[in-house]
């Protein structure tokens, strides 16, 4: 096949692996098409849950007419036995003639070893095709396996002067159209953090609101230092359908209690457990984002308030910045954002701009 059909057909997989992005565990969100004579014959992305895996059951779809097709595949083919054989082996197994690969897999595992084994075989075997594209669907992953922290997309609505709102006060900057795309972003994330004053103020459930996607709300994470969280909140009184996770601190950087003969946030811990809380106790954001990651989360959105924000972008911890602006003002008494389309770090480079409605969406990655 030429090379425009080679991007034609992996962007199509990558299209695809984002059907499932944040909803396959630890595992990637991974698409794959096997294709003949410019027919697709299968075509399939990692389950949810993260098994099985999406070249198999593309494989399965294509059957007997497998054969000597390519197989288009946006991460390298897994080579170690786990719940389930390697998928370059079915691959071989297959028949497959050609496979085409956006991105090598960095688990050690696996890296290079996939590739190998459909080589040694005879298999055509290329790599990079959309590339830039797939580093960008597979960040979450990408960024687990080599930093071991979750990937962290930082998300703000703004009003026309750069106000997040007032305090204490909810106030809806933006409309519709973009809080829908909000609900997106949620579900394909594996984890959603908030700080508490935005939970006190707001009172958020953080879940997936979109029909037909309520199932794919994200774990939800509170900044709640002095255990604060009531237990009459949305969070808490949906805590057996979504889990919650209240991190409190026990070091100067997330801002600790003095160390006192009778914590008071004691007794707010056992009611909160008592009501299917969990609570973890970290001395900071990095090591929080270590924790994260070991228990296989790619993703976190971050989505409020301002000293959250704040704290993860002067951190060096936001990879990602989407900024929402409504055209309304707040004006005297707002709360100010510390970020704005208008004034971004260089590091930072605007790879989207578009309108919803009235509001427009400014999305920002940070060089890597």
């Amino acid at each position: 096949m030429s090379a425009a059909e080679d991007r034609r057909f992996m962007g199509a997989a990558l299209r695809l692996s984002r059907w499932h992005s944040g909803a396959t565990g630890a595992n990637p969100s991974v698409g794959c098409l096997v294709v003949k004579d410019g027919k697709i014959l299968g075509a399939a992305v990692t389950a949810i849950c993260g098994r099985p895996h999406a070249e198999t059951q593309a494989l399965d779809f294509a059957g007997e007419e497998a054969p000597g097709a390519t197989a288009y595949v946006t991460l390298e083919p897994c080579s170690h036995y786990g719940k389930t054989p390697p998928c370059a082996n079915a691959l071989v197994d297959a028949g497959i003639a050609r496979v085409v690969v956006c991105l090598t897999d960095p688990d050690a595992r696996v890296s290079g070893r996939g590739l190998s084994i459909l080589r040694d075989a005879g298999i055509a075997v290329d790599t990079g095709v959309l590339a830039e594209e797939g580093r960008r669907m597979l960040a979450g992953y990408l960024m687990r396996k080599t930093k071991q922290r979750p990937h962290v997309t930082l998300k703000l609505a703004l009003s026309a002067d750069g106000m997040l709102g007032r305090r204490g006060e909810e106030v809806l900057i933006t409309g519709p159209l973009a809080r829908a795309q909000v609900h997106v972003l949620r579900a394909e994330s594996d984890a959603i953090l908030v700080g508490i004053g935005t939970v006190m103020a707001d009172d958020p459930e953080l879940n997936v609101r979109l029909p037909g996607m309520k199932q794919l709300s994200p774990i939800r994470i509170i900044l709640d230092r002095r255990l604060e969280l009531p237990l009459t909140s949305n969070l808490v009184r949906s805590v057996h359908d979504v889990p919650v996770i209240v991190v409190t601190s026990r070091a100067t950087s997330l801002d600790p209690l003095s160390a006192t003969t009778e914590d008071p946030r004691e007794a707010r811990r056992r009611a909160l457990s008592d009501s299917g809380v969990e609570i973890l106790d970290v001395s900071d954001l990095a090591e929080l984002l270590r924790v994260l990651a070991d228990r296989g989360i790619s993703s976190l959105f971050v989505e409020g308030g301002a000293n959250v924000a704040a704290a993860f972008f002067h951190a060096g911890l936001a990879d990602r910045v989407i900024l929402s602006q409504g055209p309304a003002t707040i004006g005297e008494g707002g709360l100010e954002s510390p970020l704005s389309p208008t004034d971004m770090p260089q590091d930072y480079r605007m790879i989207r701009a578009e309108a919803f409605g009235p509001d427009h969406c400014f999305e920002f990655e940070r060089s890597s």
